[in-house]
């Protein structure tokens, strides 16, 4: 029983229960009842039964405030073990029965101990929530659920898991009979041979055998189809998911974090629950099956197979509960060794000029030193579990080979049973093992994998987009009133109450210093972020009203420095774009000046960019970005430093072409003054407002800010 109840009142329930047994004996005894199977198992249950009321009362009565819940199961287990056990004997017959109706000393003592080890395991693996394990209780209800969960996202492959499931119970079926055949061989070996029962032992035996090795192959590889299953469409969803969140998500989440919940995590989730209920599952079929042939070779045998797993747990978790301590002092000391070890590395001049040397190497020392002792005290703590462990296991093992000597003298047990025994016993520590550790490491594992789970649930913070969706667009943006700051930086407003107008077919210049607010404009009108306050207008409808399908295909960014992905010319030109022909991926890099490079390379358009359009300098990628733009012939045209990269040739033949188009809206940003004084419309900003719009001339003749930083804003030819 745990630490905290007291060992007083199961004494006292058990000397009462004792007398209880006596009485009930005396009476049997002075009035000759019958041994009928009927009548022995009739007052058997009968006896228990009022047993049970009597002790529940006292039990209450004796123990009314701490262990009642322990005390109570301990009672229950101690009076219904035993008439349970002899009915399944009488139904399905595993052994003799002693046909009496109240059980002898020897099976009276059984029955208590039994239900003492079997309390005592029942209380280490699944104790009592106290008060202060709120906490710990909540985390198991949560791994729990995300694990309940991992299983419903297994459920469309139920048939694989079924028929894995059937070869599994197969598998174990079979691997649990070759021991009883084992020893049927050797029982005919020793005794009197017998030809034909010696060829039917080794041809079941080998029957069983192949049976296990095909029906766990056909398992293995069941579970593993079922396993990348699971892992297909968990990736799919979660890519799905990440694919819909704002640009403000990926800007918090590194990219190289998010890679690895997509690959990493989603798979070790997958395995490592697939394999665990795979172990799971085995380990419960063998042990049932092998508990129910141990019992039918001898039950006092398997009395002592089943101590010894409760008194191996005991000791493995207090080992784990020293160890974790002992591991986590490690890290720290290791940390703060290697922490002195750099320092003192990299400051090698200071401790030189100042002769530290000594000093330096004295804290090292000591940090080893504290390292060498937790090491040392591990190490001891594990030999001494480890002897510990072995002196039960062994113990154990001599105490069985004594009573198995014993059972083979008095002809109640063979020789080839007795090894088939043992082989059952060896195996039944492992499983045993398997079945209190794996369901704590599954929670484990799928706790490890709730980040998985946490962006498989986030929800995008942008407004869900529109439906509308017009025939035709004319082109007119509009701010207004609009209030921006950065999901990152909330404390700083990138614009503030900014009120513009880009009027439809013309060509609108966004000019000022670094910081001044262009690209968050930019960035509003391509909806990556929400405004605050106020609204950005399309022909007078919010963005948000739009579709985002069809905004993307009217309105078309290029930035100063473009993303190409890995592939060739041609596929980042056509990049999104469904049914786009090889001649118009050839019109648009012509109009944006590709022509004048790609032809120097030997596959022209099918040539590869690079990682990154590695392969290409930063004017190259510019012009495949405008030619992409121009692919989609856009309503509206925004340009933020477009043709930075390019010489001065290839700037005026690509602004040559942007300019020309009737009846497209253009924004530019740009530090050209050619390009600004060619605009039909200029707005100055400053510190996220706008100070200043009009005309080149407009804002020249005015000389406020724009004539006044003119030579700082513009790059001039």
């Amino acid at each position: 029983m745990p630490g905290t109840v007291a060992v007083r009142p199961y004494l006292l329930v058990l000397a009462f229960d004792g007398l209880l047994w006596l009485l009930v004996w005396l009476y049997v005894v002075s009035s000759g009842v019958t041994h009928s199977l009927g009548t022995w198992l009739t007052w058997l249950w009968c006896y228990r039964l009022v047993s049970l009321a009597i002790l529940h009362h006292l039990a209450r009565f004796i123990n009314a405030e701490s262990g009642q819940t322990v005390l109570m199961r301990w009672v229950a287990a101690l009076c219904l073990l035993c008439p349970t056990y002899e009915t399944v004997k009488t139904l399905l017959p595993v052994g003799s029965s002693y046909h009496c109706p109240v059980p002898d000393v020897g099976t009276v003592a059984l029955g208590a101990a039994s239900t003492s080890i079997a309390c005592v395991l029942w209380e280490y693996v699944f104790p009592d929530k106290a008060k202060g394990d709120t906490v710990k209780e909540k985390k198991q209800q949560e791994a729990r659920a995300l694990l309940m969960r991992v299983v419903r996202y297994a459920a469309p492959d139920y048939l694989y898991l079924a028929a894995a499931f059937l070869f599994l119970a197969l598998t174990a079926i079979c691997e649990t009979y070759i021991p009883i055949y084992i020893g049927k061989v050797i029982d005919i070996l020793s005794g009197t041979y017998e030809h034909t029962s010696f060829l039917w032992a080794i041809g079941l035996m080998g029957l069983y055998s192949l049976g296990s090795s095909l029906f766990g192959g056909l398992r293995g590889g069941i579970f593993m189809c079922s396993l990348c299953r699971l892992n297909k469409r968990v990736r799919h969803m979660l890519f799905q998911n990440l694919m819909r969140q704002e640009v403000s998500f990926f800007e918090e989440n590194k990219p190289g974090s998010l890679s690895s919940r997509l690959i990493s995590d989603t798979d070790k989730m997958g395995r490592s629950v697939a394999l665990n209920v795979n172990v799971l599952l085995r380990s419960l079929v063998k042990t049932v099956g092998m508990l129910w042939l141990m019992l039918g070779l001898s039950w006092e045998l398997t009395l002592l197979a089943c101590v010894e797993m409760p008194l191996t747990a005991l000791l493995q978790n207090n080992y784990n509960t020293v160890s974790q301590t002992l591991s986590q002092q490690l890290q720290d000391c290791q940390a703060e060794a290697r922490e002195l070890a750099s320092e003192s590395i990299g400051a090698v001049h200071m401790v030189r000029s100042f002769h530290a040397e000594r000093q330096e190497l004295e804290r090292y020392q000591g940090a080893l030193d504290k390292i060498f002792r937790i090491k040392r005290r591990k190490g001891i703590y594990s030999a001494v579990h480890l002897l510990l462990r072995r002196m039960v296991t062994v113990g154990l093992k001599v105490l069985m080979l004594l009573q198995g000597r014993a059972l083979i003298s008095s002809q109640r047990l063979s020789m080839g049973s007795l090894l088939s025994f043992v082989l059952y016993q060896k195996d039944m520590a492992t499983n045993m093992k398997h079945l209190v550790y794996i369901y704590g490491d599954m929670l484990t594992t799928v706790t490890a994998s709730v980040k998985v789970f946490q962006l498989l649930d986030r929800t995008p913070k942008m407004r869900e987009e529109g439906s509308l969706a017009p025939p035709t667009l004319e082109g007119k943006l509009a701010f207004n009133n609009v209030t921006f700051s950065y999901p990152s930086r909330q404390d700083v407003q990138a614009l503030k109450d900014v009120t513009l107008e880009v009027a439809a077919g013309r060509m609108t210049a966004l000019v000022g210093p670094n910081g001044s607010g262009k690209s968050s404009c930019v960035s509003l009108l391509q909806r990556f972020y929400e405004p605050r306050q106020g609204e950005v207008l399309l022909d007078g409808v919010p963005l948000r009203d739009y579709q985002h399908r069809y905004l993307r295909s009217k309105v078309a960014v290029v930035s100063q420095d473009p993303y190409l992905f890995s592939g060739s010319v041609g596929y980042n030109i056509q990049y999104g774009l469904q049914g786009c022909t090889e001649e118009q991926v050839k019109e648009a890099g012509r109009r944006a000046n590709v022509d004048s490079f790609i032809w120097d390379f030997r596959d022209g358009y099918d040539t590869d960019v690079g990682e990154c359009g590695g392969q290409l300098s930063g004017g190259q990628k510019q012009c495949i970005a405008i030619a992409r733009a121009l692919v989609r012939r856009p309503q509206i045209l925004i340009l933020d430093e477009a043709t930075s990269c390019m010489d001065v040739h290839t700037q005026d033949a690509v602004q040559a072409v942007l300019n020309g188009a009737k009846g497209q809206t253009v924004l530019v940003i740009a530090h050209r003054l050619q390009t600004v004084e060619k605009a039909d419309h200029i707005v100055f900003l400053d510190n996220g407002q706008v100070v200043e719009q009009g005309t080149h001339k407009e804002l020249m003749d005015r000389k406020g800010q724009y004539y006044r930083l003119r030579e700082k804003l513009f790059l001039e030819d």
